[in-house]
Parts: C-alpha cells; sequence; structure tokens
C-alpha cells in the first residue's frame, strides 16, 4: 500500500515525540481541512503553524535545504570533499586549551544577530573578529552560518578558514540533513552542531558516524534531562554542549548546566571523557567559575563578547584575566 508524503511525515513526528522531541520536523501537510462546493481549503491550523522560534526556524531550514540538494546533489559534494581543506583537531584544541590555562576552554562565536536579541553587532567584520577572537585565547571559533535568522552565512565560514585563522571552525548550523554535514565540510568546517532537541536517536547516531567518516567533531547540544539521557545513551559521543536556553521560550538559567550534571549524568560523563560545552547566559568571571564547578570544559559564548568595541579585551573581561598567555 503507497503511504502519501504527509502520512509518512505524521509517522516520522510520532517517533520523534516518541523521544520527547517536540520540534516537529515540517508543517504536518495533510489532506485539506475544509471543503467548499468543488474548492478545497487548508486553514492556518495548529499543524500548519510553527508553535515557536525553533520550529519555525527548523521548518524554513527543511525548505532551504531540499532546494540546495537539488542544486548540489551528494555526489557533487563527495566530489568537492577533494578540494576542501584539512581537518583540524576541533577536540584536541578544547583540551590542550584546558590543560594549558585550567580554565574553561573557549570557543568564541561569530555571530551578527540573534531572533531574541537582533543585531548584535553592526559594524560586522567576520575575519576581524575571528582574529581578534584568536589573538584573546579563543581555542576555536563557532561561525554561524543560517541566514535568514541569524544574519549568517556559509561566506563567513569559508572567509574565515582562508584568512591567517589557526582555531579550528564550528560550523553554527540548523542540521536536519546529512547532506548539510557533508556541505559543511566543503566549507571549511571542522566540527558541526547537532541539536538532540530537534534530532531523533537515529539520526544523531548516524550523523556521528558521517562526522567520523569526515573527520569532524559533533558537538551535541542538551537543554533537558530527558535529552541528556537520549545522549548518553549514543555510543561515541565526545562533546555534548549544555544549552542554558530554551529553545523554545529562550529563557536563560545557567544553574540548567549544573542540574544536567550532577548525580549519575556527571559521573557517567566522567567516566567516558566527554567534554562538556557550557552554552548561555555566560557574562562574567563568575558566571564562568559557576559552570566549570559543575564540570565544564568549554564553553560557547558569543553575545558578552561580540558585542565589545575590542573582542580581545572582551574575552579578557569574561574571564577575569587574559588568558591567551
Amino acid at each position: 500500500m503507497e503511504i502519501k508524503e504527509w502520512e509518512l511525515g505524521r509517522m516520522q513526528e510520532e517517533l520523534a515525540a516518541s523521544q520527547g522531541i517536540r520540534i516537529r520536523r515540517r508543517p504536518l501537510t495533510g489532506p485539506p481541512l475544509h471543503y467548499v462546493g468543488p474548492f478545497e481549503f487548508r486553514l492556518q491550523n495548529e499543524g500548519n503553524t510553527p508553535r515557536n522560534i525553533l520550529e519555525e526556524i527548523i521548518w524554513n531550514k527543511d525548505t532551504e535545504v531540499s532546494q540546495l540538494k537539488q542544486r548540489r546533489p551528494l555526489t557533487m559534494l563527495k566530489k568537492a570533499l577533494e578540494d576542501a581543506p584539512p581537518v583540524r583537531d576541533f577536540v584536541g584544541s578544547l583540551k590542550a586549551s584546558y590543560g594549558r590555562t585550567g580554565m574553561p576552554a573557549l570557543i568564541a562565536e561569530v555571530k551578527k544577530a540573534s531572533p531574541s536579541r537582533g543585531v548584535l553587532r553592526e559594524d560586522f567584520d567576520p575575519v576581524q573578529i575571528a582574529l581578534a577572537y584568536e589573538k584573546g585565547g579563543a581555542s576555536c571559533l563557532s561561525v554561524l552560518t543560517d541566514e535568514k535568522y541569524f544574519q549568517g552565512s556559509f561566506d563567513n565560514l569559508v572567509a574565515i578558514c582562508r584568512a591567517e585563522v589557526k582555531c579550528p571552525l564550528l560550523c553554527k548550523e540548523f542540521i536536519i540533513d546529512a547532506w548539510q554535514i557533508y556541505y559543511a565540510r566543503t566549507k571549511g568546517a571542522d566540527a558541526v552542531l547537532l541539536i538532540a532537541a530537534v534530532l531523533p536517536d537515529a539520526d544523531i547516531q548516524y550523523m556521528t558516524k558521517v562526522c567520523k567518516i569526515l573527520g569532524l567533531a559533533a558537538l551535541v547540544e542538551v537543554h533537558d534531562e530527558r535529552e541528556m539521557d537520549r545522549v548518553l545513551g549514543i555510543d561515541g559521543i565526545q562533546l555534548i554542549g549544555i544549552n542554558n536556553r530554551n529553545l523554545e521560550t529562550f529563557e536563560v538559567d545557567i544553574s540548567n548546566t549544573k542540574k544536567l550534571l550532577e548525580g549519575d549524568r556527571g559521573q557517567a560523563i566522567r567516566e567516558r571523557d566527554i567534554i562538556v560545552v557550557g552554552e548561555s547566559g555566560l557574562f562574567t568571571p563568575d558566571d564562568i567559575a559557576y559552570v566549570q564547578e559543575a564540570g565544564v570544559k568549554a564553553v560557547l559564548v558569543g553575545e558578552s563578547i561580540v558585542k565589545q568595541t575590542d573582542p580581545t579585551k572582551g574575552i579578557a573581561g569574561l574571564f577575569g584575566k587574559d588568558i591567551s598567555l
């Protein structure tokens, strides 16, 4: 029996929901809901209206990726990998920085805007910001590539990769298809972000394997206990990011990091030598000390340093000391 596309989509959503995933991958485009004579109408309703900003971003990304895949099929990307720059050791760079400074390694984010804060920096020069971050002691960089909601681009990633920047680069993108991982690698990415709030376990397992094949690091992001438990149930995880921002409501609470690293979860992370990255809500040396005490060995920070006139000094202000020495 033929399964219609909307029926398949509903089945996939039910699988995701069984794992606690509330973000739907695409609208539930089922049969028309209203008939008037010979005409069929689909009105705005809960099934085809995004319930929050993250779901809106994911629906937009699904359409965007579908169009890009038609223009650049996977076979084309695999050929382009031959000309990609060598992969740099993202995880190794974090470990080296932590060992050198005794403080969480910094993944500094090249970020112009966000849906919650608007434009963060008007005079936005991605290469100059990246160089300033590196000078200030960043061990890795995160580069926003989503254009519609964050005013980022893959052009920024390429420009930074081609500049005299030695830091490994994280492609900060909303990944919903393994095709995007190949695309990021062709643009010079050394790591990618996988968001547990969006991706079912099978997708995370598959995508981390793709990353391993390509030599990329995978930063798997969680924001609650259920997501943490899901990710800890997957073999081969090296990096877990704890986002202190609820991606559905955008509320921030840095105590979330401590909560997710207590008890058996924290013990499992230590036993498996997983590096935990603290994300969102980090603005002061006290914030850095708080998440470090909780068990964090790296932090991903954008807003509090990219807004500074001199991002290099902004890093020293964030950590309360010069971490470049």
